[in-house]
């Protein structure tokens, strides 16, 4: 099997949401959906002051779906969407 690369966006409830200390919580969810592994994050700007964090990972395509891990990030105090924006095949 291969390795999927996914990008999630993860929108918070307003721009007085620490985003250092959400990016924390949703890292330690990566971790229990995809295990260890390579991500990387940044913080990019969205309008009038909001900022949302993007995050780069990698997961075993027979994981499956990233359902669970949505729910799970959903449910994290100070999120208020968030959302798959893109999934790739790593092979090699």
């Amino acid at each position: 099997m291969a390795n999927s690369v996914i990008t999630i966006r993860v929108m918070p409830t307003s721009p007085e949401v620490d985003l250092e200390q959400l990016k924390v919580k949703v890292k330690e969810a990566i971790v229990n959906y995809a295990g260890e592994g390579e991500t990387k994050d940044e913080i990019v700007p969205v309008a009038f002051g909001l900022q949302a964090l993007k995050i780069i990972f990698v997961v075993d395509e027979a994981r499956g779906g990233t359902d669970d891990l949505e729910k799970e990030i959903a449910e994290i105090e100070g999120v208020n969407s968030i959302e798959v924006i893109d999934v790739r095949r790593a092979l090699g």
